[in-house]
């Protein structure tokens, strides 16, 4: 998974700061950053943790490297930071776990070496502790755009018997740039989040107490509260969180939580395409839909996005198949109700697609609603420039097609936006079929992931009409059309998915003890 955890840290003196943050790297670290395999290294023993080997690089550096390590990072600089700012020491080489299933590196420093992702950190962990705040700003918030990443932020307080209101403040945020994925996973890092912080808070709070009956450090307090420049004569504007926890393995430890949770996060969701591909003669028979032309070709793929009743009418029994086993592969197999021939009509409620012979009559409220779509396929005039013995069995040029429909939709009309890319995806000469094939099938998921996140926000937790316009807007589906398509879309989820979803969403605790 493609993500950054970080802990960050509210210094009173120096304002947000990230102190530890874990990323994942796909590629070889580059020569001088901790990537030595080889044994005697100066490197501790090697343990292992579901599945994941963890190796924490301790060689020493010399003067000479610490500077330019400390020189070349993109982090504040040292004399910018205090105590309560700082997590590894200068020269450290930080952390790193080796995933031996699929070779991917887990690297937790202070600060991500590149300055891209630096600037992503910095701005999260700046909003995460000002203005990005839950009430009573304890708790889970979620934020970010499409530049910058999408954020889940937990704010969380740590006790300090030297603080103000004798305590600190600290987020975790975990960053990523797939906004859907993120809010598919908000139970998981919740609960997960919630662990680590909970952990975190009982260390500091055995530690607070030892302190209070041990020297109670109210009076020190409340004279240095109203020094304020006490704090900076002495350079320490905050206590480490090493030491408000008095444990001296806590980055070693919040390493191995941070790449556990990077990994578990990122194989949890997993998911299986039960439709299965548009094969390559199946794109080719869509492309000669396109002799319907093409607003008739757009009427036709609107009406069978948004569950609307498809009906074909023709003598040609393999030709009406033929048809809907094309129309078919733009929608997720749990929406598709096919009657393939019928010699009379079939209520919509049956079915989605419908063939009928030619003298099969329609009633007339079928033929004047805006639910429904028909296509009538007649003989075509024979052409000159087509003589007799010419024409190509599987030609559709033989025949003529008619598409009526009570809703016309203009050509020009906005419409659904998978629509569109479909539209974009089927007409554009310079994509393979290949790549049109692959097109398809990543539209589906895409959507179907709309449509499990509107089906967990609205059936599972119940939310009201104003947070769902809110998360339509942020799905990108906020226009009237796509709102349409997706509660269709959502009647292709299956009743074990739902069922399974209920359980677990109601029965928190339960699922907790189960993982």
């Amino acid at each position: 998974m493609n993500a950054i955890v970080a802990l960050c840290h509210f210094c009173e003196l120096h304002g947000p700061r990230t102190l530890f943050c874990t990323e994942v790297l796909h590629a070889p670290l580059p020569q001088g950053a901790g990537n030595e395999d080889s044994p005697g290294q100066g490197e501790q023993a090697e343990e292992e943790e579901g599945g994941i080997q963890m190796s924490s690089r301790m060689r020493a550096h010399s003067p000479a490297e610490g500077a330019s390590v400390e020189s070349s990072s993109p982090g504040p600089k040292k004399s910018d930071m205090c105590e309560g700012c700082r997590s590894l020491a200068a020269g450290h080489p930080g952390y790193i776990s080796h995933d031996k299933e699929t070779s991917i590196k887990y690297v937790s420093h202070q600060h991500p070496s590149h300055p891209q992702l630096f600037s992503i950190v910095r701005q999260a962990c700046v909003r995460s502790l000002s203005c990005e705040v839950c009430p009573g700003r304890e708790g889970p918030i979620f934020f970010g755009d499409e530049q910058h990443g999408f954020v889940f932020s937990h704010t969380f307080f740590i006790k300090d018997s030297l603080a103000r209101g004798f305590q600190r403040w600290y987020s975790i945020i975990t960053i990523m740039m797939d906004r859907i994925y993120l809010i598919n996973s908000w139970p998981f890092l919740l609960g997960k989040v919630r662990g680590i912080i909970d952990e975190l808070q009982g260390k500091a709070l055995k530690v607070f107490e030892a302190e209070q009956f041990g020297c109670p450090q109210r009076a020190q307090r409340m004279n240095t509260a109203f020094t304020p420049f006490l704090h900076q004569r002495n350079g320490n504007a905050a206590r480490s969180l090493t030491s408000l926890t008095s444990d001296d393995n806590l980055w070693a430890c919040l390493h191995t939580s941070f790449a556990w949770l990077l990994k578990a996060c990122g194989s949890r969701l997993t998911e299986k395409l039960l439709e299965g591909a548009p094969t390559e003669d199946t794109l080719v028979q869509m492309e000669k839909l396109a002799v319907l032309g093409a607003p008739s070709f757009r009427m036709l793929a609107w009406h069978v996005l948004m569950g609307n009743q498809v009906i074909w009418k023709s003598g040609d029994v393999d030709l009406v198949q033929s048809a809907f086993e094309v129309l078919r592969t733009m929608l997720p197999v749990g929406c598709v109700r096919i009657i393939p021939y019928s010699s009379q009509y079939e209520e919509a409620y049956r079915c989605n697609f419908l063939g009928l012979s030619p003298h099969v009559q329609i009633p007339p409220h079928v033929l004047s609603s805006e639910f429904a779509v028909i296509v009538e396929v007649h003989a075509a005039a024979r052409s000159t420039l087509h003589p007799v013995g010419c024409e190509d069995d599987q030609s559709l040029s033989k025949y003529e097609f008619v598409v009526t429909s009570g809703s016309p939709v203009a050509a020009d009309r906005v419409g659904p936006t998978i629509l569109n890319k479909i539209e974009a995806a089927l007409t554009n000469q310079n994509l393979s079929v290949d790549v049109v094939d692959q097109c398809l099938v990543c539209l589906k998921e895409e959507w179907m992931n709309k449509v499990k996140v509107l089906f967990k926000f609205t059936k599972v937790d119940s939310r009201p009409k104003e947070d769902t316009q809110k998360l339509l807007s942020i799905l990108g589906a906020s226009e009237e059309d796509n709102v349409k398509l997706l509660k269709f879309w959502m009647t292709g989820l299956s009743k074990t998915y739902k069922s399974h979803l209920m359980s677990t969403v109601r029965s928190p605790t339960a699922s907790e003890s189960r993982n």
